[in-house]
């Protein structure tokens, strides 16, 4: 790669990871839409866009820098209360984010479209005319703060704008006091905020006009409380910290603004006059002046047993299930881009790997070396005695190190898979921006619910995924979910709910797309395939309801009669089958009338190294991967029986579906007395294998096919065996679906 080149790899792979911790906290203000905005949120997108405008400018993409930097103007106007948050701002947030990913998409192409470049232009302007500022108010919230002028002056405008906010909300103020050693105060004060940030809103840091000691540093930290004092208190227990609340003075009359007392901390163990907080006021004739203001030390309190070092840790939150709603009755804005088919796939391929691992696969590497040097001494041995018979115990020497190679390379192999993967919830994120466009195109009321997202799988089978499960999340909000009207008149929620769920199974993951709209109509399906000539009419009349639901993936199939932006056109969920076939994949579709729709999309954790099976067919050798094994039995002719012209094998009372390999791909058939029948499954199918002979396992890598051999049914691609010869890798997801329906062909 050219330097050049490589600068430009590095600028897409940080713009992409800008752009989606953008989108992650975009996604969590659109969640909240229509309360109040989180002003992590909203300082989170401030600080992407600085990033990216910055970033962009040292790689001269000045497209990107330029719209960036009006983004920020926007932010910081919305983060110091110069603009309201409504729909409109959030909704030119949403396409800033999708024209910034255009733009990413043009730069990694070294492409400049004058389409796009217009784009921004009208974007940058949009921002700029953006909005109407907070009414005003006769009284400054500020001025009711009982807080010293020498305090305040040191506030940035931020903190000015935050603190006023919490003032005018009637938020419970406290003022937090923690003294650190100098040697790890920025550790102490760190693990402080984390403590905090759950319990509310850390609105200024400041240091403390009173001395931490010798060897000690103090800071006093404004803080908004969304807890009581006792939750507060709790959360701090066993930390450096002392509290004190702050007065506020309610407002004058014929205000409307919310009014809190703060209550005292419970249980205050010492009365600490040289820390008091408001400082005395003769002329203030109110209680508030009069009354002495108490501060509970939480050092002294007892901290829960087996507590040890007060040191604070941020905890990880939970896993959460993410909801989105998207609102159809909002009209789109003006200037808002057309919708337009984009893929959501990633545009780089970096992945970001712990040191730690890599800390681990250098260690294997060195092990490695080890034993190629005594491998190197061995053979080095047997070249120096000639033609003298090896001993026994040279034989054992090498075996062991022959062993120890193999648990090496295990372990080496298996930390490389584990740099490979990803959490799916990569993916997710982008989908639940892209569910609220699609919503308010169709017209329709959306909540939508993902879980899961922590399941890990490969880097390309997730950016693999993209395109599919965006064809299924498309097809359940345009076929599957009900109007509001329509659903109210059915008896169900106004609101319309579709579900994104991941869940590892063994070696596989099960992706399912569900919604609980109106579900698929058998009868519409069957009218369809015959008026497009999909199937025939005996066909139809010999198609389980499972069948007949599968005639949704063959290419053309759409019940729609017109043509929409989102469907009608007769592509969408071939794609998706044929996608996930080349992924090794498997889709399954359950409907109920009036119920809703549900796609389970079955794949394996990886596609680099697997261990396979290896089987015999009329002289070819064949890999069948042995994550899809189930068993292997040997069956003799005689037990193969012929159920609806179908070959099939009885299998502990349940009838499984028989298919002769070397019939399947046309090669000569010899009389056996026996067979040897590997049954495989994927989801909830199920096939019996017949082959001749049975090799052992390997570990493989199977490379793509090209040319007219990438098209063959039930081939995934090639390997190499320990004995250099190429044998043909089976796709069991294809010989799942081609099998049966040869065999139904056939008779």
């Amino acid at each position: 790669m050219t330097p050049g080149g490589k600068a430009l790899a590095e600028f897409v792979a940080e713009a992409t990871e800008i752009l989606d911790a953008l989108g992650r906290d975009l996604l969590a203000l659109d969640e909240a839409r229509g309360q109040e905005a989180d002003p992590e949120h909203i300082n989170g997108i401030f600080r992407a866009a600085h990033s990216l405008k910055g970033l962009s400018g040292l790689f001269g993409q000045e497209r990107i820098s330029q719209l960036a930097h009006a983004a920020e103007d926007l932010l910081d106007r919305l983060r110091l209360g110069r603009l309201t948050l409504d729909d409109q701002v959030l909704d030119t947030l949403v396409d800033a984010l999708d024209t910034f990913q255009a733009l990413l998409g043009e730069a990694s192409r070294s492409e400049e479209g004058q389409e796009l470049s217009q784009r921004t232009r009208d974007m940058e302007d949009r921002m700029a005319r953006l909005g109407s500022p907070p009414p005003a108010v006769e009284e400054d919230p500020l001025e009711r703060l009982a807080l010293d002028a020498t305090v305040r002056a040191v506030f940035t405008e931020y903190e000015e704008h935050r603190l006023r906010e919490n003032v005018r909300r009637g938020v419970a103020l406290w003022r937090v006091r923690a003294a650190f050693d100098l040697t790890d105060f920025d550790q102490g004060l760190a693990d402080l905020n984390a403590r905090l940030k759950p319990l509310g809103e850390v609105i200024s840091t400041l240091p403390s006009s009173r001395p931490g000691g010798l060897n000690g540093i103090a800071f006093d930290l404004i803080f908004g409380a969304k807890v009581d004092a006792r939750a507060l208190e709790d959360g701090l227990r066993g930390s450096p910290a002392e509290l004190a609340p702050l007065s506020v003075r309610p407002p004058e009359a014929g205000s409307a603004e919310p009014v809190f007392n703060v209550p005292p901390p419970r249980d205050a163990v010492a009365v600490r006059e040289d820390i008091e907080v408001l400082p005395p006021d003769e002329d203030a004739g109110d209680e508030d002046a009069e009354t002495p203001v108490e501060t509970t030390s939480l050092a002294t309190v007892p901290a829960h047993p087996g507590a040890g070092s007060p040191r604070m840790r941020a905890v990880a939150p939970p896993a959460t299930v993410v909801g989105l709603q998207a609102a159809a009755s909002a009209p789109l804005p003006a200037g808002r881009p057309k919708a337009e088919e984009t893929s959501l796939r990633s545009l780089t391929q970096t992945v970001r790997v712990d040191i730690g691992r890599l800390d681990g696969l250098i260690n294997m590497v060195g092990e490695l070396l080890l034993i190629k040097a005594n491998l190197q001494r061995l053979a080095e041995t047997s070249r120096q005695d000639g033609t003298v018979a090896l001993s026994k115990l040279f034989g054992q020497e090498l075996s062991r190190e022959t062993r120890q190679l193999e648990r090496k390379l295990e372990a080496l192999q298996e930390g490389l898979l584990e740099a490979r993967m990803v959490p799916v919830g990569q993916v997710f994120d982008k989908l639940a921006r892209l569910v609220r466009k699609i919503a308010r195109e169709a017209g329709k009321e959306i909540d939508f619910v993902s879980s899961g997202g922590e399941v890990e799988l490969d880097k390309l089978i997730v950016e693999e995924l993209s395109d599919p499960l965006m064809h299924l999340i498309r097809n359940a909000i345009d076929h599957g979910a009900e109007g509001p009207e329509s659903r109210l008149s059915a008896g169900k929620s106004r609101r319309a709910t579709v579900r994104l769920r991941a869940e590892q199974k063994g070696n596989h993951v099960v992706i399912s797309v569900s919604d609980d709209g109106s579900g698929i109509d058998e009868v519409r399906v069957r009218e369809v395939a015959l008026s497009r000539g999909l199937v025939t009419p005996p066909q139809v009349s010999e198609m389980t309801r499972r069948e007949l639901l599968n005639l949704i993936f063959l290419p053309g199939f759409s019940t729609r009669s017109s043509v929409s932006s989102l469907s009608g056109r007769g592509v969408g969920l071939d794609v998706v089958k044929n996608n996930l076939g080349n992924l090794s994949g498997i889709i399954d579709v359950w409907s109920e009338r009036g119920k809703g729709t549900a796609f389970h999309l079955t794949l394996p954790v990886t596609l680099a190294i697997v261990r396979a099976l290896v089987v015999g067919v009329s002289g070819r050798t064949y890999a069948v991967p042995l994550n899809s094994v189930l068993e292997i039995l040997s069956v003799q002719p005689r037990d193969i029986r012929t159920v609806e012209r179908r070959e099939v094998l009885d299998l502990r009372g349940q009838t499984l579906p028989f298919l002769r390999l070397g019939r399947l791909f046309h090669l000569p058939e010899r009389e056996v007395s026996r067979h040897f029948v590997v049954v495989v499954g994927l989801a909830q199918q199920r096939l019996g294998i017949a082959v001749d002979e049975l090799f052992g396992q390997q570990d493989i890598v199977t490379k793509p096919l090209g040319g007219r051999l990438s098209r063959v049914k039930g081939i995934s691609g090639a390997t190499d065996l320990g004995n250099r010869r190429t044998v043909l890798v089976l796709d069991v997801a294809e010989l799942l679906e081609e099998g049966i329906a040869q065999e139904r062909r056939r008779a």
